[in-house]
């Protein structure tokens, strides 16, 4: 068996991580007034003339959703056919389809990443593979820990929870005739300048890339997202589809956020969340005496953090009021990991004291 390669799958039954805890368990009920460092939603969103836009388009409730316009949309966003777009509802979404769709022998799942894409195969009987990333490797992607007989590759970029981006040549570098190569780029907006990005490429064989809305933008409850491939795969993908999967308003935001209004503001946000999250990780760097550290280069929107007993840390801040997002539930990741939204620098100072408490600092 290769290096850092190993099969298991999803079920925290059998005592691995338990794959579908996502970031929201942690501001549900109880959490519901604490500050949420947990979601890697973009806050203050949408913003008002999105949220006007939306609103006119309720106008068209009564008729069923027709997502030419927005298809078209996202295809001119990209440069690439209309053929080779396919809108979902979330990104989440496409992972469902791939799973149901593709007929894969040994997909191969590259984590520490978001963990749907892995329960999504699983639950369509899939025997996934995992790839893990190394800590003292920056968690940085390693083609050679990828089986050469692995039909479907997925791995993010850049990569939620550990923010590191990989080099764009790094990630096609795992394309081959015969393999469809996932890349998640959810969070691919939120990097200054796309750098890195795969989307709109045509000469990298089996591409399939996944582009979520529901982060800048604030659109989670609304699940809008998109799929760029092959014609042959956005055709299988789209069969495997129910009926109007993508609702009026929900296509009417992608438009919209496509838009050229919509892509320049989503580059000024980008580049305030990255003087925001070089604020937090200063912050963080000032208790490497109580040993925490942090992940990177990040690159993302949240941070990945080592802290010593996290789980009783993520307690004591939970009763001053922050929730985060805990990271034992990422293949490759143990109980002293936890995930850190970015946001404005009065509450990240608010974060790191409570932290610094919570350690005894």
């Amino acid at each position: 068996m290769r290096r850092g390669t190993f099969p298991d799958g999803p079920s925290n039954a059998a005592g691995g991580p338990d794959l579908r805890h996502h970031g929201d368990a942690e501001v549900r009920d109880d959490g519901e007034k604490l500050t949420d460092l947990a979601v890697n939603v973009r806050t203050g969103t949408p913003p008002t003339w999105l949220r006007e836009h939306l609103a006119g388009s309720l106008e068209g409730l009564a008729a069923y959703p027709d997502g030419r316009a927005a298809r078209a949309a996202v295809a001119a966003r990209h440069g690439v056919p209309v053929e080779r777009v396919l809108l979902t509802a979330g990104a989440a979404e496409a992972f469902v389809l791939l799973a149901r769709a593709l007929r894969v022998r040994r997909p191969v799942v590259v984590h520490p990443q978001f963990t749907e894409p892995e329960a999504a195969l699983a639950d369509a009987g899939h025997a996934v593979g995992r790839v893990l990333l190394r800590e003292e490797d920056g968690f940085r992607l390693d083609a050679s820990l990828v089986p050469r007989d692995a039909d479907l590759v997925v791995v993010g970029n850049p990569t939620n929870p550990t923010s590191v981006l990989h080099p764009a040549e790094d990630v096609a570098r795992l394309a081959r005739p015969g393999r469809v190569l996932v890349v998640d780029e959810a969070f691919m907006d939120a990097v200054p300048g796309e750098r890195e990005s795969l989307a709109g490429r045509t000469d990298v064989p089996g591409l399939v890339v996944l582009r979520s809305l529901t982060k800048t933008w604030g659109l989670a409850g609304l699940r809008i997202g998109y799929v760029l491939a092959e014609p042959q795969v956005v055709a299988a993908l789209e069969h495997a589809q129910p009926l109007w999967p993508v609702s009026s308003p929900a296509l009417a935001a992608a438009q919209a956020c496509v838009s050229a209004r919509g892509v320049s503001e989503a580059a000024d946000a980008a580049l305030a969340v990255a003087a925001d999250r070089e604020y937090l990780v200063g912050l963080l760097r000032e208790l490497a005496g109580l040993g925490v550290s942090v992940a990177g280069p990040a690159e993302g929107p949240f941070v990945l953090v080592r802290v010593p007993g996290a789980r009783a840390v993520r307690e004591q801040l939970r009763g001053r009021g922050l929730a985060v997002r805990r990271g034992d539930t990422f293949p490759g990741l143990g109980a002293d990991w936890v995930r850190v939204a970015v946001r404005d620098r009065g509450v990240s100072a608010g974060f790191v004291a409570a932290l610094r408490e919570a350690l005894g600092g």
